[in-house]
């Protein structure tokens, strides 16, 4: 048996052999280091952002541990019931110019990956948590995406402009999911910024109603198995399901908004861009029942397909995004963990100063397959570690018997869940006549951590 000091350490070594297998990488050279050193402050606003928000009730909402803020929200109620809602996005560009050393690193792994013991950033922390990084009581360039939604949940008007914010509080998903939902008390940093709870329950009615219209236009409601390791020490003591909530939809909903906002930005300034596309599937199913539907939700994913990048020049009949039930969709939100939003940025700024287009169509063409080809390789990293932690998690119980769901019957396999612990394994014995969503009892009798 392994020593289960070492845990984190056998992972963060299996991370950096994937991520090499997998073409990406997991470390930042020479060159982006020493260019990285001459950044020594986060950017200050020149004479083209002529706007202050700073003034607005901002705040960030992510996960606990999060310390890569890509962006913040904010509201107003207007007349006749309209909703202005307001989403600024981190200026990463500003310090991440086209063509620099550092650029080269994130338009190589376009994504930062986040593995069950290291994330590795697709920019440097001293960027992507530090300067770049929408952070609480910090003066920060950002892109905002303001948007005006009627009483009955249709967009009236919107615009994507520059402009200098200030963070008012750092909340996390869960701390907010709680008091929304009445199950805890307000986070004291709400209660410490006069008129933000206010603002939060405004954000959350029109958050609720987007998702709402979206459903009607037959926007799919899927929820799938996520788990992350927690560790005591460097030992994993469990693995912790992630389930969205009231604030995670929250954020969600803005941010659908906030990048059908920009494609139309876009569009109506006649320049190209990468879209994000799910494509409509051939067949699909829904489940009643709570325990068999994570499942059920996976085969209707695997129907959909994964989603991919696209360029597009400007006025192209998109497809759009199936699953979301949204016709215009980019990724424009998170420039610090993901390069299509970086690229998205750069064309809505020399969109806004009327500047040319960055990119030209055929390089946008081969950056959008780069970028489908390389999220799919950072997926499956993230898998291969996840695996690997539940194996070594589950390492002292070989023998024990599980309740458990099966997830997945073909030839070349058939695949159970364990109802107890949030890990799946193949069925090496006794799968005839398995299908998916049955219910059986299984017995660990194998694993394989280093695979």
């Amino acid at each position: 048996m392994m020593d289960e000091s070492r845990h984190r350490a056998i992972l963060q070594s299996i991370a950096h052999r994937v991520m090499l297998e997998r073409g990406l990488l997991p470390d930042f050279s020479p060159e982006v280091l020493a260019e990285l050193d001459g950044i020594t402050g986060p950017a200050v606003p020149d004479g083209a952002v002529d706007r202050d928000l700073r003034s607005l009730l901002w705040c960030s909402i992510d996960n606990d541990d999060s310390m890569d803020l890509d962006q913040l929200t904010a509201a107003e109620a207007m007349k006749d019931g309209a909703t202005r809602i307001l989403v600024a996005v981190a200026d990463v560009d500003v310090l991440v110019p086209l063509g620099s050393a550092i650029d080269e690193h994130a338009r190589t792994n376009t994504t930062s990956v986040y593995t069950a013991a290291e994330k590795f950033p697709m920019l440097p922390d001293k960027l992507s948590t530090n300067l770049t990084s929408l952070n609480q009581d910090q003066d920060r360039l950002a892109t905002i995406i303001d948007m005006v939604v009627a009483a009955g949940c249709t967009l009236q008007e919107s615009d994507v402009y520059q402009a200098v914010v200030r963070s008012h509080a750092k909340l996390t998903y869960s701390g907010v999911a709680a008091w929304l939902e009445e199950t805890g008390p307000m986070p004291e940093a709400i209660a410490a910024v006069p008129g933000l709870a206010e603002n939060l329950l405004l954000q959350d009615k029109i958050a609720q109603r987007l998702k709402g219209r979206r459903h009607a236009l037959g926007a799919l409601s899927l929820q799938t198995i996520e788990a992350r390791p927690l560790f005591e020490g460097d030992r994993i003591s469990s693995l912790q399901l992630e389930e969205k909530n009231r604030a995670t939809e929250l954020i969600e909903d803005f941010m659908i908004a906030a990048n059908g906002a920009t494609v139309r930005f876009l569009n109506a300034h006649r320049f190209p861009m990468v879209r994000r596309v799910v494509h409509t599937p051939k067949t699909g199913e829904r489940a009643a029942d709570p325990v068999t539907f994570p499942d059920l939700s996976l085969t209707i994913i695997k129907l959909l397909g994964p989603g991919e990048y696209a360029a597009e020049l400007p006025g192209a009949n998109a497809e759009g995004h199936f699953g979301l039930a949204v016709r215009d969709y980019t990724h424009s939100t998170a420039p610090n963990r993901r390069y299509p939003d970086l690229i998205t940025q750069r064309l809505a700024k020399a969109a806004i100063a009327k500047k040319p287009v960055p990119y030209d169509i055929d390089e946008l063409t081969g950056l959008a397959r780069h970028c489908t080809e390389q999220e799919d390789a950072a997926n499956k990293v993230e898998r291969q570690v996840g695996k690997s932690a539940a194996a070594l998690l589950l390492e002292s119980r070989i023998g024990e018997q599980f309740d458990a769901i099966v997830t997945g019957a073909a030839d070349k396999g058939t695949w159970a869940r364990l109802l107890t612990v949030p890990v799946e394994g193949r069925v090496v014995q006794g799968f005839q006549g398995l299908d998916v969503g049955q219910r059986t009892r299984v017995q660990l009798v194998q694993l394989e951590p280093f695979k």
